[in-house]
């Protein structure tokens, strides 16, 4: 839903029937999609899904998912259907239970980009054996180099985006709590800038540096994404604790994406 509010011409959401009940009558401005049947076959849950993936720019798959086998399928079968149709994609939350047990689901991918907080983050590291007790620039460059491709934004106190070559970091204030749902916000605001970073790539021909003043490298597309997405976060976090203070939720978070937006980037 941070994605609709950051300017996405359409958002999809992709659950279970019995969710998306629920998840519907949030607000009518969602497009719910209840393919996600454990009821019906799978290879009929796969052609569902790979038709409405036809239609996308970028996929954002983990909030909400859960650690059922189910649904760990269906993350797998997302990760799998999306890198066919090379789009970009946003794995956070229990994506990332997935990629811990499973990493060859996305590595070599440099189209992803992983968004783990500090205990996900150890757990990959431990998985493909990097210490996360170094010095953090150097774990999460070793993490997105044993990945082979898919880009890292590392959240905690400073944000750490790398793709294992190129880092920046995002300490711009944010907020003195940090409630349930935050990282759901980035993710969503990250699968934006995803989307748009495929629009970009699209439109310019395929290089690694730029060529002229203003063009994006490519190779760094996601870097860029990361930065986007983790400095209008924290803009949204900071305007929402000013005006809730302690009692804040992440869904005060939420009404803050476009004036966060317009904030950082309207100016």
């Amino acid at each position: 839903m941070s994605s609709m509010r950051l300017g996405s011409d359409l958002c999809y959401t992709i659950c279970t029937p019995d969710a998306g009940s629920v998840i519907k009558t949030y607000s009518p401005d969602l497009i719910v999609n209840r393919i996600l049947n454990p009821d019906v076959p799978f290879a009929e849950v796969e052609r569902q899904v790979d038709a409405l993936f036809a239609r996308l720019h970028a996929v954002v798959i983990g909030p909400g998912l859960g650690r059922d086998e189910f649904m760990q399928s269906c993350a797998r079968l997302c990760i799998q259907l999306a890198r066919k149709r090379d789009m970009y994609i946003v794995l956070d939350a229990d994506a990332l239970w997935l990629v811990q047990n499973e990493p060859d689901v996305i590595a070599g991918y440099s189209k992803a980009v992983l968004t783990p907080n500090k205990a996900e983050f150890a757990r990959l590291c431990t998985t493909l054996g990097v210490d996360a007790e170094q010095d953090p620039d150097t774990a999460a460059r070793q993490l997105a180099n044993a990945l082979k491709g898919p880009t890292i934004l590392q959240k905690g106190g400073i944000d750490r985006i790398t793709n294992g070559t190129e880092e920046a970091h995002v300490d711009a204030e944010g907020s003195l709590k940090r409630c349930g749902g935050q990282g759901d916000i980035l993710a969503g605001c990250l699968g934006t800038f995803a989307g748009w970073a495929a629009i970009y790539a699209q439109e310019h021909s395929p290089r690694s540096t730029a060529s002229s003043a203003g063009e994006l490298a490519q190779d760094n597309l996601l870097l860029y994404a990361g930065y986007g997405a983790a400095l209008t976060a924290r803009a949204c976090s900071r305007r929402a604790f000013e005006k809730h203070r302690r009692a804040m939720l992440a869904h005060d978070l939420l009404v803050e994406v476009g004036p966060a937006y317009q904030e950082l980037w309207d100016a």
